[in-house]
């Protein structure tokens, strides 16, 4: 089943084209790296994909519901609020810089949405908070705020966070680029974990060796489109393009 499609999608910032007509499917239970230099438009996609970013053309489908079409004028048309609404359900977002609210505590956090947004109730939502905060290892942290976690932790309640809402499909922008080289293992583990359960996932990530072996497909951006595509072993260890070729052998050296 397509969780997500996308057609055409451009999008600038002035005179600059940042995302150059990107089309790209992604499938349930699969996990999709996403890899290139810096101001490749990686980030970008991520905010056009998520609706924090507003496309200027293309198409944005999750679950075969359209969330974004272009006119006839070539113009992105959004969906009415209510729909939007209902499709911002079908995803979720892990920040590079956490996001948490600092006057939370660890569970509040967690379960603040589902119990505001999603009117769930609040005795179930604690009882999720809690099983999550044990899926990511910090059962001893609930009554904790984010000032008193390392940059690890605080990640790993992000990500609790966004599973809360109960997301079709979660979407990561650098989760580890924020943080210590030694916390990294930490973040990448939970991932992992996740995709070991099935959890359709897209990762923007600079951590080659993660991307080889958890995604399973791996897309190679530059100046804001794909530049190649394909099994994450066999892009990661045997790039068929040159501008592909020269990115990961200055991320080897």
């Amino acid at each position: 089943m397509k969780i997500l499609e996308v057609k055409s999608l451009k999008k600038s910032f002035g005179d600059l084209d940042v995302i150059n007509g990107i089309s790209l499917e992604v499938n349930e239970g699969e996990v999709i790296g996403i890899i290139g230099p810096s101001g490749s438009g990686k980030s970008t996609l991520l905010r056009c994909l998520t609706l924090l970013e507003t496309m200027d053309s293309g198409e944005l489908i999750y679950l075969g519901e359209r969330a974004v079409h272009t006119n006839s004028s070539g113009k992105a048309v959004y969906a009415p609020p209510e729909k939007l609404r209902k499709i911002r359900r079908y995803f979720g977002l892990v920040f590079q810089d956490f996001n948490l609210f600092p006057h939370f505590s660890v569970i509040r956090n967690i379960i603040d949405a589902p119990i505001v947004v999603q009117k769930r109730d609040k005795n179930e939502a604690y009882k999720e908070g809690r099983e999550l905060l044990a899926k990511v290892g910090l059962t001893d942290k609930e009554n904790a705020y984010p000032y008193q976690l390392s940059g690890g932790q605080q990640q790993r309640v992000s990500i609790a966070r966004a599973l809360a809402l109960h997301p079709k499909i979660l979407f990561f922008d650098e989760p580890t680029s924020a943080l210590d080289p030694e916390l990294t293992g930490e973040i990448l583990k939970v991932i992992r974990d996740l995709a070991a359960e099935k959890m359709t996932m897209v990762v923007v990530t600079h951590e080659m060796n993660f991307a080889r072996d958890v995604a399973d497909r791996i897309i190679f951006m530059d100046e804001g489109v794909i530049v190649e595509e394909g099994p994450a072993e066999e892009v990661i260890n045997n790039p068929k393009h040159e501008r592909t070729k020269a990115f990961l052998n200055k991320f080897e050296n």
